[in-house]
């Protein structure tokens, strides 16, 4: 920690004193921040209220050198030992802050059901941290970048995950030998377009599914037709919302737990999605990759609450 720390001030380019002692009293007060002025009566900003705002208006800090500082701490890890990495996009409300530059429409989920939900100003931030094993909100946050206007969060996030993962093979976190790096996503991610842009790494992409979505099996030996023609490339629809689609899956799991009761895991392996060329891979050169994977359904007998 006292690394991190000297890591942190040398990482502050110009008023570094003030962004210091404010970065302490932010982490320091108890409670939630609701307003700056509140931070400089910490005991640990011992500066006054104008300082505080010079440093917020003037100071700058090396974001390279923060980011290199938190990739070589220590990282918390799976079960397995293998680093878990999340990727996700947490919004920053400002609905009331007009004059705030490239203020975007955030969704903001209701708490009446899916009807209640709405759209609010603000700024969403699109974040990389690192995950441990259990039932706890502790992660480290290794990089935060806030999406403009015109910025693709798909595009964003795979520059995001592909700087992480270079900087923790820089620093030693992962060598060659040790489990890819995991990396869990929610079901707004494109997957497919993810683990493309990724496929030079040694990362493992697992990302939820929508219930709507369709895979594929591969297509299996080409047979010759009289009329020829080019082999299929897509075998047997898996339709998950139709579980008269779903073929013998190829691996099944159950075990006892206190929370859930008897969970089932089914797994079917080499799956993939019928990409096309439109959307996200419209400006793809060559012909569209075949994305396969391991497709897991998780049941559950109760869910606690």
């Amino acid at each position: 920690m006292s690394r991190c720390r000297v890591e942190f001030y040398e990482s502050l380019y110009s008023r570094s004193d003030a962004l210091f002692e404010l970065t302490d009293a932010m982490l320091c007060t108890d409670g939630p921040v609701k307003s700056l002025v509140e931070l400089t009566l910490a005991v640990e900003h011992r500066r006054g209220h104008g300082a505080m705002y010079a440093a917020l208006d003037k100071g700058w800090l090396q974001p390279r050198r923060l980011r290199r500082a938190l990739a070589d701490l220590p990282l918390p890890g799976a079960a397995d030992g293998r680093i878990v990495l999340a990727a996700d996009v947490c919004n920053w409300l400002r609905p009331d802050a007009p004059t705030s530059p490239d203020r975007l429409f955030c969704h903001v989920y209701g708490r009446g059901g899916r009807s209640s939900d709405q759209s609010v100003p603000g700024w969403p931030y699109s974040f990389v941290a690192a995950l441990e094993t259990g039932r706890t909100s502790w992660c480290a946050l290794l990089d935060a970048v806030r999406l403009g206007p015109t910025d693709d969060a798909i595009a964003v996030t795979a520059a995001q995950l592909r700087d992480v993962v270079r900087r923790l093979i820089a620093s030693g976190q992962w060598q060659p030998g040790s489990k890819a790096i995991l990396i869990v996503l929610d079901a707004g991610y494109d997957a497919p377009r993810l683990a493309d842009a990724l496929c030079e790494l040694p990362v493992e992409v697992m990302a939820r599914l929508r219930s709507d979505r369709v895979m594929y099996q591969d297509a299996g030996p080409a047979r010759s037709t009289p009329r020829g023609g080019r082999p299929r490339k897509h075998g047997a629809k898996f339709t998950l919302a139709q579980p008269d689609t779903w073929h013998r899956s190829d691996h099944v799991t159950t075990c006892d737990t206190a929370r859930y009761g008897r969970p089932e895991a089914r797994a079917w392996d080499r799956m993939h999605p019928k990409l096309q060329a439109r959307s996200s891979w419209l400006d793809h050169e060559g012909e569209l990759p075949t994305q396969h994977g391991t497709l897991i359904r998780l049941e559950v007998e109760r869910l606690p609450g």
